[in-house]
């Protein structure tokens, strides 16, 4: 096991080196000032989107704006939003926070151009379906010589879809919830088989199901959290500005914990492209399935997502971590587990239930999600008539996620999202004058 975590350990650095940070922080920053701003000038009209305003029944598509954007955001809102960050401050200190904000707002641009082509370059799949996806986008737009990226998405997203850190997480909130730590052998086969149940009943119903949940799901479950956060707040509002200040201090230090300022910003750009997902391409594959004829108006909606996930869901996790001084606790404390204590530590045993209903919201709607994005790529690679045999290694894995190491779930998941955004960020980039015509063309016509 542990020459297993080694190895996840360096495949993971390997990949989420200095290059790959500069092709997301880099490519996203060009898609700000090539399209002067658009996504941000025009975040209205993606509400009005996300109200239902511009709905298009009879549009091709499997499900609508709404769902979409709640499938989406059932993926990119995972534990990574709750261990995510607490791994990210562990590592990086406070510091990291400020990279993962920036790269939430950096990540509305990258958002609104890779979803708008996820629409506009739609293929149909081995069975004459209709798909979106990067993959489908390379596919459909760029010469065949660029094809293996497409490949190398398929590839990398049937293992950064999988759900084994949404299940090894939650198992171990569970555990901690239930036992206090000390768990009996076998507990957590235990509870990854039930989850593994649980999961498969609803990714049964394909897609629609999916999306239905999570709309119905998710806004409880950001209302409950940023209700215990406040709480958290109110009991340290002399403390706040200077959280605050030590998040932006600590970004660029050059003796910030986690290898100085470049060290922490390669932290929280990765932790914060693992939990919103901007320029990744998962978000590419729900938004491609939503029905409309507008690319531009889908891609106007996921500019939404890195709101709602890192600069609302992720800040909150990070504020009650560091103002409950938790972090800095003395222990082996790693990811969901740093959290709880967080929130036991402020709330009592209220906030390890209420942290316990909020993750079992956040990782299950992600594992829900994560199956549909993996049958895709399962689908792409060896023929869409074999995509529905991927659910039943997909709730093997969920089993496999609950019983093994966090550093070996975490490492594999997170170096193959850095693979994934290679394909995602190069395409997108080559093909962004594209997506800036058809923008310029669909609001001049919406004045």
């Amino acid at each position: 096991m542990a020459s297993l975590e080694l190895f996840a350990q360096q495949f993971a650095d390997i990949v989420w080196g200095t290059p790959l940070v500069v092709l997301l922080l880099g490519g996203g920053c060009f898609f700000v000032i090539a399209s002067r701003a658009m996504p941000y000038r025009y975040m209205g009209h993606a509400v009005a989107i996300l109200m239902g305003r511009h709905d298009t029944p009879d549009a091709p598509g499997e499900i609508s704006h709404r769902q979409a954007l709640a499938a989406a955001l059932s993926n990119t809102m995972g534990l990574g939003n709750i261990a995510g960050v607490a791994l990210a401050i562990v590592a990086g200190g406070p510091g990291a926070v400020f990279w993962m904000w920036v790269s939430a707002i950096v990540g509305i641009a990258t958002k609104f151009f890779t979803c708008s082509l996820g629409v506009m370059y739609r293929g149909k799949d081995s069975l004459g379906a209709l798909q979106g996806g990067p993959m489908y986008v390379i596919r459909e737009a760029l010469p065949k010589p660029f094809y293996p990226l497409s490949v190398l998405f398929a590839l990398a997203g049937l293992i950064g879809t999988l759900p084994m850190f949404q299940a090894n997480q939650l198992t171990a909130l569970i555990q901690d919830a239930m036992f206090a730590g000390s768990a009996p052998a076998g507990a957590s086969l235990v509870i990854g088989l039930a989850l593994a149940g649980v999961v498969g009943v609803v990714i049964h119903g394909g897609l629609p199901r999916v999306a239905n949940t999570a709309v119905a799901l998710l806004p409880t479950m950001m209302v409950v959290y940023l209700l215990m956060t406040l709480w958290v707040m109110a009991h340290h509002a002399n403390a706040i500005p200077g959280v605050f200040a030590s998040i932006v201090s600590q970004a660029v230090s050059p003796s910030a914990v986690g290898g100085g300022a470049l060290g922490v910003m390669l932290i929280g750009i990765s932790r914060g492209a693992f939990s919103n997902e901007a320029g990744v391409g998962t978000e590419v594959m729900a938004h491609g399935a939503a029905r409309t004829h507008e690319p531009i108006r889908e891609g106007m909606l996921a500019t939404l997502g890195p709101v709602f996930d890192t600069l609302i869901v992720c800040s909150c996790t990070a504020v009650v971590i560091l103002l409950a001084g938790a972090w800095q606790t003395p222990g082996d404390f790693s990811g969901i587990t740093l959290t709880a204590n967080a929130f036991r530590a402020e709330m009592g045993g209220i906030g390890l239930v209420l942290l316990g209903f909020v993750a079992l919201i956040l990782s299950t709607t992600t594992m829900f999600t994560g199956w549909y994005y993996g049958a895709k790529c399962f689908g792409f690679l060896v023929g869409a008539r074999w995509q529905p045999h991927f659910r039943w290694f997909f709730i093997i894995a969920v089993v496999f996620g609950a019983t093994v190491s966090i550093d070996v779930v975490f490492n594999l998941i997170s170096a193959s999202y850095g693979l994934m955004a290679i394909p995602t960020m190069v395409s997108s980039i080559l093909l962004a004058p594209k997506v800036i015509a058809a923008a310029e063309t669909y609001f001049r016509a919406s004045r």
